[in-house]
Order: C-alpha cells, then structure tokens, then sequence
C-alpha cells in the first residue's frame, strides 16, 4: 500500500472517530450534569424534610404550653362548684368548639392537607391545623371530667359525632400525640362516648365520688328542666324586644 492511501485511510478513520468520541464526551456530559441536578434536589428534599420535621417539633412544644393553659381553665371550671353554671358554661363552650373545628376542617380540606403531611407552613392552614389539634384534645378534657353534660349534647347532635371522628383520625395522623399523655386522653375520650369499644378495665380517671353525687340522674334532670325554663324566658325576652312588625299598606308598595 502506497504512503499517499495510508495517509488517506488514517484521515478517513480519524474523521470517523472523532466525532464518536466528541458524542460520547457530550454523552457523559449530560449524564454528570443530571447526576449533580439529581444530588441536589435529594439533599433540597432532605433538607426539606428536617426542616418540616423541626418545624413540628417546635410546635409540639407549643402544643404543651397550649394544653397547660387548657387545664388550668378547666381546672377552674370544676372548681366552680355549681352545675348550674357548668352546664351553662359547657353549652356555650362546645357550641363554639365545633364551630371553629368545623370551619378549620373546611380549609385544610379545601387546601388537600392531610394529616400525616408536612407541618403546614402557610398560616392560614397552620391555625387551622392547631384549631383541629387543640380543640379535639380539649374536647376530650371536657368529655372525661362532665361526662354527663357531654352526653347529652353529644349523643343529639350527629354531626358533631361526624367532626370529632374525623378530628379524631386526623390527631392520630400527625404524630404531635405519638407516645403522649395527650394519647391517652383521646382513646380515653374514644371509649367514653362510644365511638370505639370500651376495654374491660376502662375507667374514667378524672371521675370522682362527689362527681357521682352531683351527676346523678335526679339532680341533672332538675338542671335541664331549669335550663329549659330559662332559655323559653329568654326567647321571649327576644320576640318582645323586637316588638310587632309594622306591615306597610299597599298604597306604599
């Protein structure tokens, strides 16, 4: 083979490889490039993750002082001494609190918050989120130490029945009552009003003898005729408040 066609063949064979080789340098290019892009969104997510996780963290402990200030408040509503006025306070208390869970089941619906997501960092969603949290806990307070009272609102109103077990799924979803205290008055809570089974050694921890004396079922039924008076006296304080409508002629439709 003459020099000129071995010189002709190297430069074909060069002119073919070189491109190859520029394809698979621009092959790995882009691989290496997706590999750095794919790194960074895991540790973008991982950072995420422990930020979310330190963001309920903290509002676990907010949570704690929260419940302090629940108790004490219900500490002094026990100590009022006059089931008169606890089931007047009591009335007015649940009626607000299943507004409010109401309302905030609302929006972390319309928002597609579920229970077991990151602790929500919006602030409308997050007051709706402790909304949920708070009030199912406090409820269970309540339930537990006038269990009486909460009967007899709670076994009438269904719909309240429907709030509280999903309040109540969504609480043991978020992981701020995993291991707790706080636990335990929710299953406590749960036997109580029936909505689940009641094991064979439940009590009602909260429950006492003098509680016994002033819940009996004569005392408690003097309380709702009482009630009852009061609120027809108030109604028709109302309607003579308001006075007879002055219906307009038609000359003046």
């Amino acid at each position: 083979m003459s020099w000129e066609k071995t010189q002709h063949r190297l430069r074909d064979s060069c002119s073919h490889r070189v491109p190859h080789h520029r394809h698979l340098l621009t092959m790995l290019s882009v691989c290496t490039v997706v590999l750095v892009v794919a790194a960074a969104a895991l540790a973008s997510a991982d950072s995420d993750t422990h930020r979310h996780d330190s963001n309920l963290e903290i509002y676990k402990r907010l949570f704690e002082t929260k419940r302090k200030d629940q108790l004490n408040a219900l500490k002094n509503l026990v100590e009022l001494n006059d089931i008169n006025q606890q089931y007047k306070i009591i009335d007015i208390m649940l009626k607000g609190l299943f507004k409010v869970l109401e309302d905030s089941k609302a929006v972390l619906i319309a928002a597609n918050m579920q229970a077991d997501d990151p602790f929500p960092m919006d602030d409308k969603i997050k007051e709706a989120y402790s909304h949920v949290v708070e009030n199912t806990a406090f409820f269970g307070d309540v339930a537990l130490r006038f269990p009486r009272i909460v009967h007899h609102y709670y076994d009438r109103n269904p719909d309240w029945g429907v709030l509280l077990r999903w309040g109540l799924r969504f609480c043991n979803l978020t992981g701020v009552f995993t291991g707790g205290a706080h636990q335990h008055v929710l299953s406590l809570m749960s036997q109580e009003l029936g909505i689940i089974e009641k094991s064979p050694d439940f009590t009602n921890p909260y429950r006492t003898e003098r509680d016994d004396v002033l819940h009996t079922a004569e005392a408690f039924q003097k309380i709702l005729r009482e009630e009852e008076k009061r609120r027809r006296k108030e109604d028709k304080r109302k309607e003579i408040r308001k006075g007879p409508r002055i219906s307009r002629s038609r000359t003046e439709l």
